[in-house]
């Protein structure tokens, strides 16, 4: 039997395994997904193991995107382009990573029908998925991408790979049409600590984060009257790519598997 994992810190609000076993089973694949949390001084043994083929393959969440590609003989142009890897393939006694967030993000803005093209964006986080976000917006013709950290540096250092970007400190109010949180602020239903008050309404107000199904941050959004979205959908979208490089098989995306997912 086949084995796949997802790795990250922390990992106990993944469904990636409730999702990737639902389509095992469907697809009739003889494999198992888990998630499994490990430090940082694991990651490197973990990857052998999958060179080792002990494991057959693996997705990548927080905090370790980056932390993965030092372990890995190829990237994708995606991946490369954007130092961030989630999916990680063995192919041919090689260990590629690519980058199945930038089209998850993509597609679930697709099926939103909000329009993206000359909209300014406000992104709050500078973490592992943020490089996938800025490369999909921009590939979007968004106006402008605003990025707000609360460690600026962590900010500024995006700017090596986007120069375009503007950075403003945490907590600056800026004009914008669309606020996504990229930060983990609301895995555990804690609060963004900043005012929307002032920014009109009928916004986008789009959060990373799917399990809870509204956070906070999307629950403040919907108050003030502006549009909202978890990141369900990407998440979904993400993890059919991620499939179909290990299986080469495209998945279903029914209704079943809403139903799977909103019971948080």
């Amino acid at each position: 039997m086949k084995k796949y994992f997802v790795i990250g810190n922390p990992i106990d609000h993944s469904f990636s395994p409730k999702l990737h076993n639902y389509w095992l089973k469907q697809n009739n694949i003889n494999a198992i997904y888990d998630k499994i949390r490990l430090e940082k001084n694991e990651v490197e043994s973990f990857i052998k193991d999958i060179k080792e083929q002990k494991i057959n393959g693996c997705n990548v969440t927080v905090p370790f995107k980056k932390a993965v590609i030092p372990f890995l003989d190829k990237l994708s142009l995606e991946a490369n382009k954007t130092q961030s890897v989630n999916t990680i393939v063995y192919d041919d006694g090689n260990l590629i990573g690519h980058n199945t967030d930038i089209s998850g993000f993509e597609q679930a803005i697709k099926r939103l029908n909000f329009q993206m093209k000359d909209k300014k964006i406000l992104i709050l986080g500078a973490g592992g998925v943020v490089p996938s976000i800025i490369f999909a917006l921009k590939k979007m013709n968004v106006l402008k991408i605003i990025l707000s950290n609360r460690t600026k540096a962590k900010a500024e250092n995006l700017k090596s790979q986007f120069n375009d970007l503007e950075i403003i400190d945490w907590g600056d109010r800026v004009a914008f049409d669309v606020v996504i949180n990229a930060t983990s602020l609301g895995l555990k239903n804690e609060t963004i600590n900043l005012d929307f008050s002032k920014i009109g309404n009928k916004k986008l107000f789009y959060d990373i984060i799917y399990n809870p199904n509204e956070t906070n941050f999307l629950k403040e959004g919907k108050k003030l009257g502006n549009y909202t979205e978890n990141g369900k959908l990407m998440f979904i979208f993400q993890a059919l790519e991620a499939f179909k490089l290990w299986h080469r098989i495209e998945p279903k995306i029914n209704n079943d598997i809403f139903g799977i997912l909103n019971n948080d």
